[in-house]
């Protein structure tokens, strides 16, 4: 999948100079090939989006998910608590530049901001895009193990004893949620494996 053909397909639809787009493009390149992204990074994106490619008969507005897949991680910080707010700015500011009505900007900030509680919503595009950013958890059984090395790695300058309990904690909230997808195609699909994969690294974390 060419993640910068989606970019500039659908940037087009606003504004007509490649030139601009180009320079757009390789900012967001920059931020998701930053040094210590294991997980956060353009394969996190390309999935996201094959994710999407299923359920786009059902999302009302494919650009503004797309963008906001695009930018919903383009600032990312480990030990950083405000991920989402800078993204949604960082985002914001990109839209304004190619000329983007502000209530398409609003609904783009609305959802990378919706990335950072993952809260069911009532608008259901909301609730694909969750959907596809959390996918990785139901993924099959080794696919998922090296995710969870993945972000170990984002979050090496932590030491086992601080990162383990907060890790739990986050696996904990998954597991007490009525359901961890938002969506039916995407609690069908990977709700049942999804819990199975979260039980297992919390059995392994407890042992750390």
């Amino acid at each position: 999948m060419q993640l910068k053909e989606i970019f500039l397909r659908i940037c087009l639809q606003f504004i007509q100079d490649q030139n601009f787009i180009e320079n757009l493009w390789t900012e967001v390149e920059r931020k998701y090939s930053e040094k210590g992204r294991y997980y956060h990074n353009f394969e996190h994106l390309e999935s996201m989006f094959l994710e999407l490619d299923d359920v786009t008969a059902y999302i009302h507005d494919y650009n503004a998910i797309a963008f906001s897949v695009f930018y919903h991680d383009v600032i990312y910080n480990a030990s950083s608590k405000s991920n989402e707010e800078k993204s949604q700015r960082f985002a914001e500011k990109h839209l304004q530049q190619i000329g983007a009505r502000p209530e398409l900007i609003e609904k783009i900030s609305q959802q990378i901001i919706a990335t950072k509680f993952h809260q069911k919503s009532k608008d259901p595009d909301i609730n694909y895009l969750l959907d596809a950013d959390l996918s990785i958890l139901g993924k099959e059984t080794e696919k998922y193990k090296d995710y969870t090395q993945k972000i170990r790695k984002e979050y090496a300058i932590y030491p086992d004893f601080l990162y383990n309990p907060g890790r739990k904690k986050v696996l904990q909230h998954f597991l007490e949620s009525e359901s961890i997808f938002k969506t039916a195609y995407f609690q069908e699909k990977y709700e049942k494996q999804a819990r199975k994969n979260i039980l297992s690294e919390i059995e392994y974390l407890n042992l750390g």
